[in-house]
């Protein structure tokens, strides 16, 4: 089955760009990965490079695909960023978001698993079927019942993480549970908060309803980060992953068809 890629990463309104992403394939099991240096931390730039570094390394020593690789592979790089932060003053205290996402084209399977407040987002039949959730305070608080979950975009507390890589105390990624069976014209999208901010996920959808590559569709979903963004905004990063053949007839349909697929 074909895997088509394509990366993006951008500064915003920013000096540095604090955002790392990257894919590693050789013929076989193929690795995707993002990080987002977190708001607030010094470093936060190495600790996301590290953070890809290490995963993309890991992975090309031993490239699979389960629930198991995952979650060692989140569980490495959150170790390689707290053997980093004793370097300098400006490490000292540094954390990151991270994203994984692995595939195995003949299998025909997908595993990921993320920590912090960078999504994944999957897609089948040209809608959302999949989201990672959020490990931050205000989705804390829509869990339980205390926000609306219609004003996290936007809001201040929902760059607030209650986990991320950098942490001694209190590391647990989410990883799901059993390898996800793909089908020819699923996509998915990873992306920094910078980028989910100002895409929401019917415009996501939208954008990949009418383009005809992935290249396309992430600069579809640029464009609205541009026009919404504002002076100082985020770093923005995503990676984009179309799988089968760029065909357009194989990712179209119905919100019927979509919502069958999501239950299947």
């Amino acid at each position: 089955m074909e895997i088509h890629i394509s990366v993006l990463s951008k500064l915003g309104g920013r000096e540095r760009n604090e955002d790392a992403c990257g894919y590693w394939s050789d013929g076989g099991p193929i690795c995707c990965v993002l990080s987002d240096g977190a708001g607030g931390h010094g470093g936060g730039d190495v600790a996301s490079r590290i953070a890809v570094e290490t995963v993309l390394r890991q992975f090309s020593v031993a490239p699979g695909c389960s629930p198991g690789m995952v979650f060692s592979l989140i569980d490495q790089a959150n170790r390689d960023v707290i053997g980093q932060q004793g370097n300098s003053n400006d490490t000292a205290d540094m954390r990151a978001t991270l994203v994984v996402l692995v595939f195995n084209p003949n299998t025909l399977e997908a595993v990921w698993g993320h920590i912090g407040d960078s999504r994944l987002y999957c897609f089948r039949s040209g809608f959302v079927v999949n989201r990672t959730k959020d490990h931050s305070l205000f989705q804390s608080m829509v869990d339980a019942g205390f926000a609306d979950p219609e004003r996290l975009r936007g809001n201040p507390e929902r760059s607030v993480l209650i986990a991320s890589l950098g942490a001694d105390d209190g590391f647990q990624p989410d990883v799901i549970s059993s390898p996800f069976a793909l089908q020819e014209g699923d996509a998915f999208l990873m992306c920094s908060d910078g980028f989910w901010e100002y895409v929401t996920e019917a415009a996501m959808e939208a954008a990949l309803q009418r383009v005809g590559s992935p290249e396309e569709w992430l600069a579809a979903m640029e464009q609205l980060v541009i026009d919404s963004g504002r002076p100082g905004q985020d770093n923005y990063s995503a990676v984009a992953v179309w799988v089968g053949p760029m065909d357009f007839s194989t990712r179209i349909f119905s919100r019927s068809v979509g919502a069958k697929a999501a239950g299947a």
